[in-house]
């Protein structure tokens, strides 16, 4: 029951932040909100205040902020009251800071993580090398710095466990590594297959612990680097997706999410704080992609009628991300199928 409430909440909170910053951007630029909700499906509670309809509904995942004009023409507002009536910049704003609230949300949590718990260093040194492991028999040592792997340059601790989750476990790969002499060698190392749990794991046999450190400075760099390295970690992900390096089924969807909040209750408030900032800038990326029924989309219009100088038909719009919206149910309902035979 604790989890499933951290869930509610964690998930009920981006959602808010990212519906708020389409409402505030919307209300600032004069566009009639018919509704703001947060979750999906029949309305639990309504009340209405102003012009808008402030609801909450059934099923804790999503929400939206239903604008004037978004799915087609409105024939009884002006048109300056609707979002296709907006000028392409008023109507990026509105667009993009949903995205743009969830990563301001994220970075503030992140600082104030690293203000208040404090921060780890973030340099990919070797905290230990279990002994008898792969990485121990090839020669890897605590206090080794990784340089590369598989070709790849490694800035982070975090850059270390992105490249060895994308790496292919069947096979060696190859580490370039600065010993603490400050000489550089080159390792093949093919991690060792064992059960943990009565899980499969590939196991090299390398740990990464940070020095921890406190202060305004530590925390201000924390946060830059951590942010980047969540950008980046997002962009890797993206492209090895299209490029078959990760498998659809791979992802996870609401159960999934589920089963690391609760993974990461026991780790304390600064665990599920780092979630939040982790999930936050996941949503904003995601929602920023140029496909139908993503913001991104939305976005990919304003671009097109800027460059052919006349709005695209509203009506042709919407039923593109209609469609869009679809086919991202069907992926979702293939994602939480997988993420339910993980369980088992």
């Amino acid at each position: 029951m604790v989890t499933l409430i951290l869930f509610i909440i964690l998930l009920g909170s981006i959602i808010f932040i990212h519906e708020g910053g389409h409402f505030l951007f919307a209300k600032l630029t004069g566009i009639y909100v018919y509704e703001f909700a947060l979750g999906m499906g029949p309305k639990l509670f309504s009340f209405k205040k102003g012009e808008t309809e402030y609801s909450l509904r059934a099923i804790p995942i999503g929400g939206f902020c239903q604008l004037a004009g978004e799915e087609g023409e409105e024939e009884d507002l002006p048109k300056e009251r609707t979002l296709p009536g907006k000028k392409p910049w008023q109507k990026f704003l509105v667009m993009f800071f949903g995205a743009g609230f969830n990563f301001i949300s994220a970075i503030l949590v992140l600082f104030f993580i690293a203000l208040i718990f404090g921060s780890t260093s973030t340099e990919p040194i070797l905290s230990s090398v279990d002994k008898g492991t792969p990485a121990y028999k090839a020669g890897l040592r605590k206090g080794d710095e990784i340089l590369e792997i598989n070709g790849h340059d490694i800035w982070t601790i975090d850059d270390i466990s992105l490249y060895l989750t994308i790496a292919d476990p069947s096979k060696a790969n190859e580490f370039k590594v600065k010993d603490t002499n400050g000489d550089v060698e080159t390792y093949k190392i093919k991690p060792e297959k064992t059960k943990v749990d009565g899980e499969e794991r590939y196991i090299y046999g390398i740990s990464m612990v940070g020095e921890e450190k406190h202060g305004l400075g530590a925390a201000i760099e924390y946060t830059f680097v951590k942010t980047g390295s969540l950008f980046k970690q997002m962009g890797v992900t993206l492209v090895n997706l299209f490029t078959g390096g990760i498998k659809v089924s791979q992802l996870s969807g609401p159960v999934g999410i589920y089963e690391v909040v609760g993974a990461q209750a026991s780790g304390g408030i600064a665990s599920l704080l780092y979630l939040f900032s982790f999930l936050s800038i996941n949503v904003g990326f995601i929602n920023l992609l140029p496909l139908p029924a993503f913001d991104g989309g939305h976005i990919l219009f304003i671009i097109i009628e800027k460059i052919k100088g006349s709005p695209v038909n509203p009506e042709t719009e919407a039923k593109f991300h209609a469609a869009g919206l679809f086919l991202l149910m069907l992926l979702m309902i293939y994602v939480t199928f997988y993420d339910i035979l993980r369980l088992f």
